[in-house]
């Protein structure tokens, strides 16, 4: 019999999905509590300190997700051009397929919080240089320079957190897809 998730679970998978979409402004604790199906003394009992708390703990659970991700992919694909390739077009088909709108990955709380949050913002910077480091290493290890793989990193980011944004607004993978086209180019010089 599978284990149930821990209440402390459901709130900060909820809240990660909540602010993904809507943003940390957009979203309430009621907001967490009537879609997590959590009493609300659980929440406080989690996280004592409220909205910002939980707030990174949901961040940190999307940072993990997308590790995971990229990883499971990296991990199948021993060429970078063709990891990251498969990478952006696996984005591209979640978007295109079902409609999935799931938000950015960080890039609505980062951008509504670097100014009045430093914890958050921290949470934010953690989490885009943990993805960049997967990129870096896979990048390094196929012979790119530490110099230009670091470079790349912040680029393939970039394009990816872009891409995503152009695919909610055209509420299509269509953006990523192109994207992923042109990683050749970018990564044919080492």
């Amino acid at each position: 019999m599978a284990d149930k998730r821990s209440s402390k679970e459901v709130l900060i998978e909820t809240a990660s999905r909540l602010f993904r979409i809507r943003g940390y402004y957009g979203v309430g604790l009621k907001d967490i509590i009537e879609e997590s199906g959590i009493p609300k003394g659980s929440l406080y009992h989690y996280f004592p300190k409220g909205k910002e708390e939980l707030a990174i703990e949901a961040i940190n659970h999307t940072k993990e997700m997308v590790v995971g991700e990229i990883q499971r992919e990296f991990d199948e694909i021993e060429d970078p051009i063709k990891a990251i390739q498969a990478h952006i077009y696996q984005l591209s088909e979640v978007f295109g397929e079902n409609g999935n709108l799931l938000g950015l990955p960080i890039g609505t709380i980062a951008a509504e919080t670097y100014t009045t949050s430093e914890p958050i913002r921290m949470a934010c910077q953690e989490a885009v240089t943990d993805w960049q480091s997967i990129y870096v290493k896979k990048l390094h290890e196929a012979g790119y320079s530490e110099k230009r793989s670091k470079d790349l990193s912040i680029v393939i980011n970039a394009l990816i957190e872009g891409g995503i944004l152009l695919a909610l607004t055209a509420k299509s993978g269509e953006p990523l897809h192109a994207i992923a086209e042109q990683i050749p180019l970018l990564l044919i010089n080492k």
